[in-house]
């Protein structure tokens, strides 16, 4: 090894989309790995929470896959590349001949990079469908789709630095950054506080985002602990009383926005009163709020799956978007509408265009200027209809969907209503899965394909306010596994033989500046160590850390304004499930699981799966503080441990999905928002009982 590879390697961490830069040591054996900081990291200036720190202790585990298996008569067996390859292509082939293009899904991944989301992509619509997509589906759909719409792109309108320097509020509805952005909430947000900044969060449940905030000798911190799927009411009461008291910003609203008479409509026989008592919050707290928000000289709201995971995810976001655009709180330092996406990537791969309605960069596939620009550079035509969602295509996996390509997702633990998605994808005609472990979807699959890991290979990703960073390989672990982007190329060419011919990952990145209009302007030099924000739309563009200083990118120019009113959950509580189960993640673990439960260091912290439930509930149905219980919904139960706390609202119990034996995903529903096609895993009805026998085991499920 050279005195060169001694050094250790900057690259991100592969966690959650706060993008903190990290330093990893090669040892002596290619498994080696050693986490060191990287102090000048542009995001986190060496500081990295637990995941981070312990992010090398996955990359050589003793149940990665090394070698491509192919399942025969129910059992794997290793095979060759050269076998794997020819069975994918064979299969591949023989379902578009027999039922049409349409009848193939691809996953796309937010745990691998950019290029290779954008080749996933592109070999979907060379293959001819649309029916490609990735987890944003599941987290932030909704989000994307009401900023989208509403002021121009899908993604959050500031930087964390501007954030950090300039709002006088901090407005956090349906997020916990204190456990699923912790380098965000302490290096950003509560740094803001310690220096003058109030923060209002809304939240059902009390959590580590909740107890940050507890700063002696200040009292700059509100938590409104809504009833879960309330949160239209609650922002309602917010509105009506900014423009009752006359706190709208006019000129902004005039000469900016439209819409603003529909609101004033929607508002106009509103009841704050019945609304706060639906909430659950008394309406003074709400109304203090309202004001404090309103009064500030910036405030900035941020948003994440409370206000997204519900059949009205995106009236919730919109809502959000009303209340930024009607106090003039956009497109200057410390302001705007900012989701805070889960994923180390989530947001690249959608900019790069893995979703079944837009080519990369957000442009419509049935925009006929914007898909002909690309098939000028692809050299064939896309289709012009968009494809199926990644709920819709498990919804029809066995029916009309006969086929599956999946990299580095799980659907069988992401997705609501787990079983009945087992069920399909164990009825499709071919299934082929690329990944670094043998997770629960892979186990379904005809053919499996051993990939890299995050220490392994190069390329960009993209955190959450839109800074493109570039990853770097340390060095590969097995000799037998190849990086997502070599297997990619090589199915795209034995399939189609041309296009896919790509000799490194820099190259995948130069045509992919081509079609992607915010990334036209970037190239690896470019980007650096410090990464670039987007959209950054010629060379020498130094990106936009926040967005619409001048005007919105909407088709009029103009943010728009749009009353929404209240929709309950799908399902409400009746006398056979008398509770509302709502879910989210620990700072410890990361989704569902895959690598963090492989962490020894992670591991320790949470082994097992849990529930919070009310003292006034747990004392109804005799449960005592770590009793074992069984949750159930109309689509499954799991076993967990109680814990007894006030940190969940009376009537309401809440959990999370890392845990395979026990994940909430067994219990969550289907149901979808009719635009953003987001399931709603925020509110279930669900019963619990006392006294049950303990689950066996509790195996390892996907991120």
């Amino acid at each position: 090894m050279s005195s060169e590879q001694d050094e250790p390697v900057k690259t991100i961490c592969p966690y959650c989309g706060v993008g903190c830069g990290i330093a990893v040591q090669p040892g002596e054996d290619p498994g080696d790995m050693q986490f060191r900081p990287w102090g000048e990291a542009p995001v986190n200036e060496g500081r990295v929470c637990i995941k981070g720190g312990a992010a090398t202790e996955v990359v050589d585990h003793e149940d990665r896959l090394t070698d491509p298996l192919i399942e025969e008569n129910g059992e794997f067996r290793e095979a060759t590349w050269e076998e794997a390859y020819s069975r994918i292509v064979e299969e591949l082939t023989d379902i578009r001949a027999e039922h049409g293009p349409d009848a193939m899904g691809f996953f796309g991944s937010s745990k691998t990079m950019n290029e290779e989301n954008y080749l996933l992509q592109k070999l979907a619509r060379r293959y001819g469908t649309n029916n490609v997509d990735n987890c944003t589906r599941m987290c932030h759909a909704s989000t994307v789709w009401a900023l989208r719409t509403s002021l121009g792109a899908g993604a959050m309108t500031n930087s964390m630095e501007d954030l950090e320097e300039a709002a006088d509020v901090f407005w956090i509805q349906g997020a916990n950054p204190g456990e699923q952005h912790p380098i965000a909430n302490s290096q950003y947000f509560r740094q803001a506080v310690l220096e003058g900044a109030t923060v209002i969060q809304v939240d059902p449940h009390a959590n580590k985002t909740t107890r940050s905030f507890e700063i002696e000798e200040t009292d700059r911190h509100m938590h409104l602990q809504v009833e879960p799927g309330t949160d239209i009411p609650l922002l309602n009461v917010v509105l009506k009383t900014v423009l009752e008291n006359g706190w709208v910003d006019e000129e902004f609203v005039a000469e900016r926005t439209e819409g603003f008479e529909h609101l004033e409509e929607t508002l106009a026989d509103f009841d704050k009163a019945e609304a706060a008592e639906q909430c659950g919050v008394p309406l003074e707290d709400i109304e203090l709020a309202a004001e404090k928000y309103a009064k500030a000289n910036n405030a900035a709201i941020f948003t994440g799956m409370g206000m997204s995971q519900h059949t009205c995810g995106v009236d919730n976001v919109q809502n959000e978007i009303n209340l930024a655009l009607i106090t003039g709180n956009v497109g200057r330092p410390g302001t705007g509408v900012n989701p805070l996406r889960g994923q180390n990537n989530v947001q690249g791969t959608s900019d790069v265009g893995a979703m079944p309605n837009v080519l990369p960069g957000y442009q419509l596939v049935d925009d006929d200027e914007a898909r002909e620009s690309v098939e000028e550079v692809w050299g064939f035509e896309v289709p012009d209809e968009p494809g199926l969602t990644n709920v819709e295509i498990s919804h029809e996996a066995g029916d009309s969907i006969r086929g599956l390509y999946v990299m580095g997702e799980n659907p069988v633990m992401s997705e609501p209503d787990g079983n009945r998605v087992e069920e399909r994808l164990a009825s499709l005609d071919f299934m082929v899965v690329q990944d670094i472990f043998m997770t629960e979807t892979a186990e379904l699959a005809d053919v499996v394909l051993p990939a890299t890991t995050w220490a392994e290979r190069g390329g960009t990703v993209t955190n959450t306010d839109r800074r493109v960073q570039r990853m770097r390989g340390v060095q590969k672990v097995h000799e037998n596994t190849k990086h997502d982007i070599d297997i990619l190329t090589e199915v795209g060419t034995r399939l189609f033989g041309e296009g896919f011919d790509f000799d490194d990952v820099e190259e995948v990145f130069e045509e992919l500046r081509e079609v992607c209009p915010i990334y036209h302007g970037m190239t690896y030099d470019i980007l650096g160590e410090e990464g670039v924000h987007w959209p950054c739309y010629e060379p020498g563009d130094e990106g936009d850390p926040y967005l619409y200083a001048e005007s919105f990118d909407t088709e009029s120019g103009l943010g728009q304004i749009e009353g929404v009113v209240h929709q309950p959950p799908k399902e409400t509580p009746d006398d056979e499930y008398p509770l509302i189960l709502t879910t989210a993640r620990l700072e410890e673990h990361y989704n569902t699981g895959t690598m963090s439960r492989r962490s020894p260091t992670l591991n320790r912290q949470h082994p097992e799966n849990f529930v919070h439930v009310h003292p006034n509930d747990a004392e109804r149905y005799g449960i005592e503080d770590g009793d074992r219980v069984t949750v159930t919904s109309r689509r499954g139960e799991i076993t967990v441990k109680a814990e007894v706390t006030e940190d969940i609202k009376e009537g309401s119990i809440w959990t999370t999905p890392h845990f395979a034996a026990a994940s909430a995903n067994r219990l969550t529903n289907d149901v979808l928002d009719e635009r953003a096609k987001i399931p709603e895993y925020k509110a279930a009805a669900a019963e619990i009982e006392v006294g049950v026998e303990p689950a066996e085991g509790d195996a390892v499920a996907d991120d």
